[in-house]
């Protein structure tokens, strides 16, 4: 599907992906109606299985990995309730909030595992099988969930930090928008151990786009041998862009994930890669895992990190799957 310069990372569970017709998103933890995908729901009891992410309100990546996760549950005959919050304790306090309410299964996105393990445990100890998606590849296992289904973050880093040595980068900045989110943290280190210049890391506010740009901007005039700027989410990569573009500046602009903006600007190059990392298939198969698991114990994984990404994509091959970003399937 993709051309010689594109590195995959083949997952072999395509046989487990039965896709339903895409179903509307739930939001906020509202349920969503049986079968509303229109797909044929499994011969299998009813079951409720609640997906808790650190994402913050309308996340558009996101979007996609609660895409995944709905088409999964129409197909498995799952109520499929969905919460968010950006803030650790809050994210904590929606796991109890589904232990509480008897789930029958919990995905869980861990961009703090140590903060996270201690509830998840009380899940675990309840009988409840819990996975984990997106975030917190390197610690999952402590937290006694059954898999996790994700993106392994030094090694997005480090496909960042070869692929910048090919476009001749000689100083790179890693912008990182949030402090304390271990999957920040790996792609910067990642970009560092592969990348034969110089690194250096920025932290600036994601929530506040026009702050986060101004920073970025900033820094950049203060250090013109700052040569590329690697952003850490599609529509910060869009803004930090145009702002550069605005200013004269050349920099490389390199970021992870999509939003429709930044099709253009991979087809024409504006900005040169992003990182792949297939948030349908994480949503889409934490769903389908738990509902495997409650029907016959089956586990994905066998305690290793089961990867959706990294894949690079860049004016080369974006083409081969613009349609299924816009359709919100990549």
């Amino acid at each position: 599907m993709f051309g010689s310069r594109s590195r995959r990372v083949v997952v072999g569970l395509a046989a487990g992906l039965l896709m339903a017709t895409a179903a509307c998103s739930s939001q906020g933890g509202a349920q969503n109606e049986p079968g509303g995908g229109g797909g044929t729901a499994a011969d299998s009891p009813r079951m409720t299985f609640a997906m808790i992410s650190h994402a913050p309100e309308g996340d558009a990546f996101f979007d996609v990995i609660k895409q995944g996760a709905q088409d999964a549950a129409d197909k498995d005959n799952v109520e499929f309730k969905y919460s968010s919050s950006g803030e650790v304790p809050m994210q904590s306090t929606f796991i109890q909030n589904a232990i509480d309410s008897k789930v029958d299964g919990i995905a869980v996105s861990l961009p703090d595992p140590d903060a996270l393990t201690p509830v998840i445990q009380k899940a675990v100890a309840a009988g409840i099988p819990v996975v984990a998606f997106n975030a917190g590849d390197r610690a999952w296992q402590k937290t006694g969930a059954l898999a996790f289904y994700g993106e392994p973050e030094v090694l997005a880093g480090e496909f960042a930090g070869t692929r910048l040595n090919e476009l001749g980068s000689t100083h790179t900045l890693c912008v990182l928008q949030a402090q304390g989110q271990v999957q920040l943290e790996d792609r910067c280190a990642g970009i560092a151990s592969k990348f034969g210049g110089q690194t250096e890391k920025l932290y600036a506010n994601g929530t506040d786009t026009p702050q986060y740009v101004s920073t970025v901007s900033a820094k950049l005039r203060q250090d013109p041998s700052i040569d590329s700027v690697v952003t850490l989410g599609p529509s910060l990569g869009v803004a930090v862009q145009q702002q550069l573009e605005q200013d004269g500046n050349t920099a490389k602009v390199v970021t992870y994930a999509f939003n429709n903006d930044l099709i253009p600007l991979l087809q024409n190059g504006k900005v040169a890669f992003t990182i792949d990392q297939q948030p349908y298939l994480q949503g889409y198969l934490s769903i389908d895992s738990l509902w495997l698991y409650k029907k016959n114990k089956s586990v994905i994984g066998a305690q290793q990190s089961v990867p959706t990404g990294p894949v690079v994509i860049d004016q080369s091959n974006i083409g081969d799957i613009a349609e299924d970003v816009t359709s919100g399937l990549r």
